[in-house]
């Protein structure tokens, strides 16, 4: 009786939380008089070639550079992250608690509020004069990939390291032992050894950062000005309130764009299970 009751709860969790996806999926073939009238009705045409063409073409090149973007910062995250996550797990060093507790503490601080000094931050960096391949002209770092993939890269730090400590803590030490004894050194132990068997928590690290800058929208809007190299977050925006008035057109952006994240999660989704039930997000 009791599992029937928690299964009963569980179905009635699970189709309250697949509605906004159902309704995503149907709006986006519905013309606005459908909308206006059936709104949860099942569609009666499938508007693929208007709605769903008008949707990739207008919003392919916001996708491509989103998910270019996206990847550069997984893969500097996860450099970065690793490797300070192994110092910090593997290595004996004086003040390491206490640095690691002032790195943990950024935590607390909101993004938001980081903001504006970000801006200035990025605006002033001493890279400016000329324009080149990274679209660098007088205004520092703003209107180039590298103002998004630099705070991307510094903004994921924080959490990876957590992460990457803890599980790193939970490898034998007989391992890194062993190859000490061999004459290893500690990059060698770190490449050969640490980073081959934290795949799972590395995948779950990956797929968590790809999905937060993917989605990201605040700082691409603040920070880029070119619409050649606007992310999908933006590029959706302008879809939907610049002159389109087909409301299942703009619907159909949003399921388009959502597909580069449900190919990622169902690729990784094994691998990202086994990082959160590895003991990685234990204190």
């Amino acid at each position: 009786m009791k599992q029937a009751a928690i299964l009963s709860l569980l179905t009635v969790l699970l189709a309250v939380t697949l509605i906004p996806f159902y309704a995503t999926l149907t709006l986006s073939h519905k013309t606005n008089a459908e909308i206006l009238t059936e709104f949860w009705a099942w569609p009666t045409q499938a508007h693929w070639k208007d709605y769903y063409g008008d949707a990739i073409r207008t919003l392919g090149p916001y996708m491509r550079n989103s998910i270019i973007v996206s990847c550069v910062s997984v893969l500097g995250v996860l450099a970065l992250a690793s490797l300070s996550g192994y110092v910090f797990a593997r290595m004996r060093f004086t003040g390491k608690g206490a640095l690691y507790m002032m790195l943990l503490s950024l935590m607390m601080i909101p993004g938001i509020l980081t903001l504006i000094p970000a801006f200035n931050w990025v605006k002033g960096f001493p890279l400016a004069g000329g324009n080149d391949w990274l679209g660098r002209g007088g205004s520092g770092l703003l209107d180039t990939w590298w103002v998004l993939w630099l705070p991307y890269w510094a903004g994921g730090q924080i959490f990876g390291i957590l992460l990457c400590r803890t599980f790193f803590e939970t490898l034998p030490e007989e391992l890194f032992e062993a190859a000490r004894i061999d004459g290893a050194s500690d990059l060698f132990l770190y490449r050969s050894i640490a980073v081959p068997l934290s795949l799972p928590i590395l995948a779950t690290l990956a797929i968590m950062n790809f999905f937060g800058t993917y989605n990201d929208y605040v700082w691409p809007l603040v920070t880029l000005s070119t619409p050649a190299r606007q992310v999908f977050s933006i590029g959706v925006t302008k879809f939907g309130f610049e002159g389109n008035l087909d409301l299942g057109a703009v619907m159909a952006g949003y399921v388009v764009g959502s597909i580069p994240l449900l190919i990622l999660f169902g690729v990784g989704m094994k691998y990202y299970v086994q990082g959160l039930t590895s003991g990685a997000l234990k204190a």
